[in-house]
């Protein structure tokens, strides 16, 4: 392997390295520690968000705030640097995150695993019961067409998860227009921004789970 500039030789083959990070800010209407799942010491998006999902790469930024419908606009959620990324087999099958397959007869950050979808030779799609599927564990076929729209799930260890308790994002980034004021997403941000941001939430010194899933505290 040959390393020129941002370039990467590899079998003849000139590879593009990411050298600068994104940043996708979105809002999450639903917290139940499902969609992103913090558990485990790996915070993972194995669901919804498709257009995230295939389009965020190694080293961007995930950042999510809460509704306004829950008196959360502007408030964090989480933030994640991507730091690898599965297809839905390779996190099926993964030794690593079995314990992220939902136990609905578990604990609740068990019943909220989100580790339910894998492929079968004939190329069908399978759902656990889960958070996504319908009460007793019928498939629901309008997530399963939403969340494999993107065969991809975005994984992190650098990352920090406050649920409901989050802090709100200074003012000075409005400027930017860093929130979401409804559904989709943002990620067309300046490097000065995403740097500026980036180093705000360093200074928080809070890492891993901080927090629970706000809406843990009502019925799903």
């Amino acid at each position: 392997m040959v390393q020129t500039g941002n370039c990467v030789t590899s079998n003849g083959i000139a590879v593009v390295k990411n050298t600068r990070s994104k940043l996708f800010s979105y809002i999450v209407a639903r917290d139940f520690g499902f969609a992103p799942n913090p558990f485990f010491g790996v915070c993972s998006l194995a669901t919804c968000k498709p257009k995230i999902r295939n389009s965020a790469r190694i080293g961007d930024w995930i950042v999510s705030t809460g509704s306004k419908s829950r008196n959360k606009q502007g408030v964090l959620v989480y933030v994640m640097r991507v730091t690898e990324t599965k297809t839905f087999n390779e996190y099926w099958k993964n030794e690593q995150f079995q314990q992220k397959k939902p136990n609905l007869r578990g604990s609740k950050k068990q019943a909220f695993g989100d580790n339910i979808y894998f492929r079968d030779e004939t190329g069908q799609w399978h759902q656990l019961d889960s958070h996504h599927s319908y009460p007793g564990g019928r498939p629901n076929q309008h997530n399963i067409q939403r969340d494999t729209k993107a065969d991809r799930v975005l994984l992190s260890t650098d990352y920090t998860y406050w649920g409901g308790a989050g802090p709100p994002i200074p003012q000075k980034f409005d400027e930017f227009g860093l929130c979401c004021a409804g559904i989709g997403h943002k990620n067309r941000f300046s490097e000065e921004m995403v740097k500026a941001f980036v180093k705000w939430f360093r200074s928080l010194g809070e890492k891993g789970y901080c927090g629970a899933p706000l809406d843990w505290t009502r019925t799903p």
